[in-house]
């Protein structure tokens, strides 16, 4: 198999899980969110702010490290198994005395045992991340893809008997715990890797220099994405928290499963073409072109649904989510930008130069959000999406550099999907003002239909518009739909 058919054959499956999970997760979400309240949702985030800022000091960027290696052998595995299993018990130490300390900052006594029993995790996670990365590593996405849904639906479903059962955000810590020990149950036999201890430290420290790298990036894009949650935790509490964080995830949804799936293929395949330029510039211009074509219509879609589907889903006290996300979708395209600029620079171990950028976005999302925290959830999503901006158009500059490509290549590519959805707008646009006068619709309904006929619309589009960009994937649909019979 090709290296462009198995990149195609990887980004199916790992599109189907991430796909699955996103819909898997937005069903549980609807259920608990009608079983549980803003708050409990907030409570767990907070703690999340530091349990997953530790995540990064726990993985260190090792997984990504042997993943991207040329070789690697069992010694390797053994050595990072036994890196991350040392640091995962002092992270826990760590918590499990400093518990208290948080619960008395927060002036809420119940973190002391929350982040002690989330904290477990760290237990946990060296048995999931080297299984992971062995899988990762021989491009086994549907093994993935399988092991990630079914935690999913592990997890998702203790969470849901749970918070039935009146347990609150234990709902959602027990839950969760479920979800790890299924991952690891299920991963290491089929990555058929058996944990193993080794004190080759010097071996370590050469798997760890990268890992290092990766980590800090990791750590400071955290930071980033974490900012706005720990802000609000601290001024306008955790129902803020939950509210805004629900119109994040809506917001982030369709870039998590298309983005996110190209993204984890794309690196592999650069990494593993990382010296041919033109073969690597193809890549990454032809995924940011189907990429587009794929998800900015459910970004389209989003901006004229967001109050009614926010509504209709979750019920009226989760409404105001809606409004910062229609402002972060705006951010789309930018998101799209930095994610797979990322991509190349993982792959071209350019992450050093990744690294001031986004303390840089870290700082401005900071001073950001405090400016603008007068204006509500609002504000913070204004925020937010000024550092994307910036955050996306210097990572594609970076990445444009180790490519050698030209800055205007980018309009190139999503010129495609910018044609395609120029014709989804104005058919949304119509369809808007048809049902405007009809007060009695659901809002569901409205989304159901408005949805529908955009979909419709821009699939035939896709299949019939006259784009030179998109002869070969409208051929794909076309036999695949039996429209096309030569």
């Amino acid at each position: 198999m090709s290296l462009g058919q198995t990149m195609r054959h990887g980004v199916a499956w790992v599109f189907v899980g991430n796909t699955g999970k996103q819909l898997l997760g937005f069903l549980f979400g609807i259920v608990l969110a009608r079983l549980l309240v803003p708050e409990d949702f907030g409570t767990l985030l907070t703690i999340q702010v530091f349990t997953g800022l530790a995540g990064f000091v726990a993985g260190g960027g090792m997984g990504q490290a042997l993943v991207r290696a040329k070789q690697t052998t069992q010694a390797d595995y053994d050595i990072v198994f036994t890196m991350q299993i040392v640091i995962g018990v002092l992270i826990y130490a760590f918590f499990f005395l400093a518990s208290p300390w948080f619960a008395e900052w927060y002036k809420t006594p119940v973190y002391t045992d929350l982040l002690r029993v989330s904290a477990l995790s760290f237990l946990f996670r060296p048995f999931v991340n080297l299984s992971g990365s062995i899988l990762h590593r021989q491009m086994r996405y549907k093994a993935q893809t399988l092991v990630s849904i079914s935690t999913l639906c592990v997890s998702s479903a203790v969470s849901i008997v749970l918070a039935w059962r009146g347990y609150g955000v234990w709902s959602l810590i027990w839950g969760g715990m479920a979800g790890s020990i299924a991952s690891i149950l299920l991963l290491i036999p089929l990555a058929r890797w058996k944990p193993g201890f080794s004190a080759d430290f010097t071996r370590g420290g050469e798997i760890a220099r990268y890992g290092l790298l990766v980590s800090s990036n990791g750590i400071v894009n955290y930071l980033r994405n974490q900012v706005s949650i720990f802000i609000l935790s601290r001024t306008l509490g955790p129902t803020s928290v939950g509210l805004y964080n629900k119109g994040e995830s809506l917001a982030l949804m369709p870039h998590g499963f298309i983005t996110g799936s190209v993204y984890q293929v794309l690196f592999r395949a650069l990494a593993a073409e990382q010296d041919n330029l033109d073969k690597s510039r193809y890549l990454f211009y032809r995924s940011i072109t189907l990429v587009a074509v794929y998800a900015t219509p459910f970004y389209v879609g989003l901006l004229w649904v967001a109050e009614p589907l926010v509504r209709g889903l979750y019920g009226d006290r989760w409404v105001d989510a809606a409004s910062p996300m229609f402002i972060l979708v705006l951010a789309w395209p930018f998101w799209l930008m930095e994610t797979l600029s990322g991509a190349v620079l993982a792959a071209q171990n350019r992450l050093g130069r990744e690294l001031p950028v986004q303390i840089v976005t870290l700082t401005m999302s900071a001073l950001g959000i405090l400016a603008f925290l007068e204006y509500g959830l609002d504000g913070v999503a204004w925020a937010i999406f000024g550092a994307s901006v910036y955050s996306a158009l210097h990572l594609y500059w970076l990445a444009t550099s180790c490519l050698r490509a030209r800055g205007s290549d980018y309009l190139r590519a999503i010129a495609p999907a910018a044609g395609l959805n120029i014709l989804l707008v104005c058919v949304m646009a119509t369809m808007h003002y048809l049902l405007a006068s009809r007060d009695d619709l659901h809002p569901l309904l409205y989304v159901v239909i408005l949805s529908g006929t955009g979909a419709f619309a821009y699939g035939l589009a896709l299949l019939f518009t006259p784009i030179a960009a998109l002869k070969t994937e409208q051929q794909r649909w076309k036999l695949r739909l039996g429209l096309n019979k030569n």
